[in-house]
């Protein structure tokens, strides 16, 4: 039985550029770029709600730096439901803020939290499963994480730990709905490997799911300053300055902190759909062009000669690229900046970043 009350959605769309410099900079992150041709991953995930989500009931939370990016982008939205965040201060304000943004709007909705960042190509398997989480939020009273199942033993994610499966007959779901056991932190990779082999355990992909009435009174037991502040801007006169001024008095800490490992009452739907956090090099790496010998390259005029194993990816389609004798490099060309490292410290990239002068930042 599918909800009757309307359903919104806040895209959390703030972050840095770090990890993919010099593509990235600080006001065009990863969510902001088209990585692969098919638009960026802002724009790809507001299009994803399409049919799910009527486009004036999608919020997205971004920042000063990148709010003309995001506006540039989501263009299909109405602009005064891009928002961008007076201070930094993590997950758990800004999905405070989105709560009490769109319960100035209407108090009984039900909200779907979505990150911006995240590649995921099968947009009706996604639309099936949000489906089953927005009723399974309704009906059973209760805040909704989707998980992502494993596909090795990753110490750099949360992990979500099932309990007992959850009968909701009434909304004849498609999905398995289960009770969440416990969240558990980032683990060693000895425990993650544990995890994967007890089977009961998803990656924590930070999508919620509930409705407005059940995670406010959840926020009142376990964040008040947090549920004081959401209720807050349904009574504001003046919606911008009471943001202004609130926000960044409000304590810096993430969603899972604040809420999510605390309240009472929370399901677990694993996702059906193919996902991929985009985290790296290596990551875009799996989206490219095989050039041969394991290269991989968005770049056509490539010319490779005992190389192997590397990156590369280049914003001039007017140079030309040759490789010899090289191998396991990250070659990441813009106008601006060239970057060459080794690919096995993809993830180290974010501390070239803390060296660089400001303008290439």
């Amino acid at each position: 039985m599918p909800t009757t009350r309307p359903t919104y959605a806040l895209i959390l769309a703030g972050g840095s550029g770090t990890r993919f410099w010099p593509l990235s900079r600080n006001a065009q992150p990863k969510q902001l770029l088209d990585l692969f041709g098919s638009g960026t991953l802002l724009e790809q995930t507001i299009l994803r709600l399409d049919g799910l989500v009527p486009r004036d009931h999608i919020f997205i939370l971004t920042n000063a730096l990148q709010f003309e990016a995001v506006r540039q982008v989501a263009t299909m939205l109405p602009p005064e439901n891009i928002v961008a965040e007076p201070a930094k201060r993590d997950t758990a304000p800004a999905v405070a803020l989105g709560i009490g943004l769109i319960a100035a709007r209407d108090p009984e909705a039900v909200m779907i939290v979505l990150p911006s960042d995240q590649l995921i190509q099968d947009t009706a398997s996604f639309q099936s499963v949000m489906r089953d989480a927005i009723a399974a939020a309704d009906i059973g009273n209760a805040l909704v994480t989707i998980g992502i199942r494993p596909t090795w033993p990753c110490p750099s994610f949360g992990y979500i730990e099932r309990g007992a499966e959850i009968n909701l007959t009434e909304i004849k779901a498609a999905h398995p709905v289960w009770k969440v056991a416990r969240f558990r932190e980032k683990p060693a990779p000895e425990l993650a490997e544990q995890f994967l082999a007890q089977g009961n355990f998803s990656w924590n992909a930070g999508m919620f799911v509930w409705a407005l009435p059940t995670v406010l009174k959840e926020l009142e037991n376990h964040s008040p300053e947090l549920a004081l502040f959401a209720a807050s801007l349904s009574d504001a006169e003046d919606l911008n300055a009471t943001i202004a001024e609130t926000f960044p008095k409000l304590t810096p800490i993430s969603i899972d902190y604040a809420l999510m490992e605390h309240a009472q009452n929370v399901f677990n739907i694993e996702a059906t759909f193919d996902w991929d956090d985009i985290g790296s090099w290596i990551s875009i790496a799996n989206y490219l062009p095989d050039s041969g010998r394991e290269n991989r390259s968005n770049h056509p005029a490539l010319t490779q000669i005992d190389a192997s194993n590397n990156i590369i990816y280049s914003t001039s389609p007017q140079s030309h690229i040759s490789l010899l004798g090289v191998d396991d490099l990250i070659i990441v060309q813009t106008a601006d900046a060239l970057l060459i490292a080794n690919r096995h410290q993809a993830d180290a990239i974010k501390k070239i970043v803390d060296q660089l002068p400001p303008h290439l930042i």
